[in-house]
């Protein structure tokens, strides 16, 4: 496998595991060393960056005890400073290091990658890792599914707008087959309406209560009414 040509783009998966492995390794002390370079002044979210970087790259070398630590302490820091991708990218790594509250930082990325006008296609993954993580025949994952689909179309344009949404088009209509057996575009459209899947009052809401149903409501990490102030008028 040949090696990304920006060094720092990080593949955590591949079909050559040792080769992985060895670049991973190199890639972790890379990033250790970047930080430890750091000035004592850095700025937060530039540290929070790295910090993140390098929880990622301990994930990928099976350390994912100590990754926890980082990205929650990186998570932190980029909620306190407002920066919403960053931080929907912590709770990703948060999910990836497979502890027990990987499902509850998973909810709370789920949450503002949907709350918040982040680059799409991290909320429409962060949105298919809820899909995955649902019962075939539970409702919750046609939710999940039908927000991401929503959140393809309102946020993105041109060329990223088509090859998003037809991802998410196939996530919905892989759904709708393993959960009521629909297999063409008559019987999607009744399962939809079925659903309530065509009307954004009716989704958003039950999201709403999948991430609840996942995150007990003394164990939410932020205010969730104060950070729906900040949130950007349309």
């Amino acid at each position: 496998m040949s090696q990304p040509e920006n060094p720092d783009e990080l593949l955590l998966e591949s079909s050559e595991p040792t080769q992985s492995l060895e670049y991973l390794t190199e890639y972790l002390a890379r990033k250790q060393e970047e930080l430890e370079a750091l000035p004592a002044d850095a700025d937060k979210i530039t540290r929070a960056r790295l910090n993140l970087d390098v929880a990622e790259a301990m994930v990928g070398v099976n350390r994912s005890d100590e990754a926890w630590g980082l990205a929650r302490a990186a998570f932190d820091v980029l909620l306190a400073e407002e920066a919403w991708q960053e931080a929907v990218e912590a709770c990703d790594v948060l999910y990836q290091t497979g502890q027990p509250a990987s499902l509850i930082a998973l909810a709370h990325g789920v949450w503002l990658a949907v709350s918040y006008p982040i680059d799409p296609s991290l909320s429409v993954n962060m949105l298919s890792y809820i899909v995955d993580e649902t019962p075939a025949k539970a409702d919750g994952a046609a939710v999940a599914a039908v927000c991401a689909h929503y959140i393809a179309d309102l946020r993105s344009t041109g060329k990223a707008h088509a090859s998003l949404t037809f991802l998410t088009n196939q996530m919905l209509a892989n759904v709708a087959l393993a959960h009521s057996g629909v297999a063409d575009q008559e019987a999607l459209n009744t399962w939809m309406e079925r659903l309530g899947l065509y009307e954004p009052e009716v989704f958003l809401p039950r999201l709403s209560l999948v991430l609840g149903a996942i995150v007990p409501q003394d164990q939410w990490w932020f205010d969730r009414d104060a950070l729906r102030e900040k949130i950007p008028a349309a």
